[in-house]
């Protein structure tokens, strides 16, 4: 018999679901991306969060017991430190040690002269991606590669036990928060844009400005270089069930980090192909605009309707609901100053605001504009949260959204471009046979394992790149 937290659970599952469908739930979900502001609430600081991924795993079962909150993130403090630590990441600044213990983790932009990839590698990258990560991306930012072989292989094996086993442990979590709380997992997945993974991972912003100018046509082969193996990972982590939505998080594809001409260019030719190849999955893509991107609405605007859910940070909300709205579920646009700054008189009038101009016939999900750090008030976000159970009731009967299409009415997945060696592997299974001199069984169980644990390498390297 179902107890009262499955019950609490599917229909949450159903309001959230039926809201990023974009149609009408029984009332606004609530989906708050709480990172550090679950270790103020807990009485934990940004140092144990980011260091102990099991208290910031209890940290968010904390949040779950304490807000009526619909969906969240297993824990939205992803970087775990203690795996960034064992490899030497150089680009992370790391809480209790580099900075503050109530300051979250830091990104370290690189110089333009010292960035994790030179100019001059690009055609390295162009021609085998896989191989320039391991041969030349690692050994530069990972500092434990240069303290000699011994260092270096600890580094290697302890980062890549670290990430298995952090990985691991989202599974119980998830499980944790639905069985104890009735809290729905509020995404799967990660994807990220080839523009934007040259940004942040190898150029950095000023290098990769400089390069849109001086050298766009290796940019833009980078950028195609990138995307099958960007592509697969994020179909390799879609949710089975096409309920919960892969998160893309951008950083710097948008006016006016780059141009209109650089984003039709480059960004948009190189991500929008992955969009359509998941929603061919029959699963969604939140897009969390981090930043200012309402320059690109009309470009959002080509995809297909309901494949997206439109996340807003310092958009416009008018904007985005005269361009958007019809076609796609809209999130967030409760603005971080005001959670940390404003009164809860504020709070519940910008909450009124949003709900008015985006939800008023649903395909309205309630958020931070960007993820919540420890400077949110908790009172602010209990006016948040306490608002919306109220004022976001929709008076109507409800409209669950229906299923994804069935796959003969999906539009078909586009052909991606395809690399020297195949996503999801380092060592192909062609060139490792030819180095065996003969076998006497099964080729078929040779090479299917052999591929099998050679993706684990594909997807320990891949992950450095996205996920930390």
């Amino acid at each position: 018999m179902p107890t009262a937290t499955d019950q609490l659970y599917a229909q949450r599952i159903n309001r959230y679901v039926t809201a990023m469908r974009n149609r009408k739930p029984d009332r606004v979900p609530l989906r708050p991306f709480a990172a550090e502001f679950t270790a103020k609430y807990s009485g934990h600081t940004a140092q144990q969060l980011a260091h102990d991924y099991n208290q910031a795993f209890d940290s968010v079962i904390a949040c779950c017991r304490g807000f009526d909150w619909d969906a969240v993130v297993p824990n939205m403090v992803y970087v775990w430190t203690g795996l960034t630590q064992a490899a030497g990441l150089r680009y992370y600044a790391i809480p209790g040690i580099d900075v503050g213990p109530e300051v979250g983790f830091q990104y370290r932009e690189p110089d333009q002269i010292n960035a994790w990839m030179r100019r001059e590698e690009y055609d390295e990258l162009i021609d085998d991606p896989v191989a320039f990560l391991y041969n030349t991306w690692l050994p530069r930012v990972a500092a434990e590669f240069a303290e000699g072989p011994y260092r270096r292989d600890i580094a290697l094996v302890k980062s890549a036990w670290a990430m298995a086993s952090y990985f691991n442990a989202f599974g119980p979590q998830i499980e944790r928060m639905k069985e104890e709380c009735g809290t729905v997992s509020s995404i799967s997945g990660m994807l990220k844009a080839p523009l934007d993974i040259l940004a942040d991972k190898f150029r950095g912003y000023l290098g990769l400005a400089f390069d849109l100018k001086e050298i766009p046509d290796k940019v833009e082969k980078a950028c195609y270089a990138l995307m099958p193996h960007l592509a697969f990972i994020a179909l390799s982590g879609l949710d089975p069930a096409r309920n919960i939505p892969i998160p893309i998080w951008m950083h710097r594809g948008c006016v006016p980090f780059i141009s209109h001409e650089h984003f039709r260019t480059f960004y948009w030719p190189t991500l929008k192909p992955i969009v359509e190849a998941i929603w061919a999955h029959g699963n969604q893509t939140l897009f969390y605009a981090e930043g200012k991107w309402d320059a690109h609405l009309d470009a959002f605007a080509e995809l297909p309707s309901g494949s997206i859910i439109y996340h807003m940070d310092r958009a416009d909300p008018v904007l985005c609901a005269k361009k958007l709205g019809s076609k796609f579920c809209l999130s967030g646009g409760m603005t971080n100053a005001l959670l940390a700054f404003g009164t809860p008189e504020q709070v519940r009038a910008h909450c009124k605001f949003l709900i008015d101009t985006c939800g008023e016939n649903g395909g309205y999900i309630m958020d931070a504009s960007a993820i919540m750090q420890n400077d949110a008030t908790v009172e602010n976000v209990q006016a948040m949260t306490d608002f919306t159970l109220e004022y976001g009731v929709y008076s109507s009967a409800p409209n669950d959204g229906p299923p994804p299409p069935p796959p003969e009415n999906r539009p078909p997945a586009p052909i991606l471009p395809a690399g020297k060696i195949p996503p999801g592997a380092c060592l192909t299974w062609d060139a490792r046979r030819k180095e065996i001199p003969s076998i006497t069984g099964d080729p078929a169980l040779c090479k299917q394992i052999w591929e099998n644990v050679d993706a684990l390498a594909y997807f320990y390297i891949w992950h450095l790149v996205l996920s930390f």
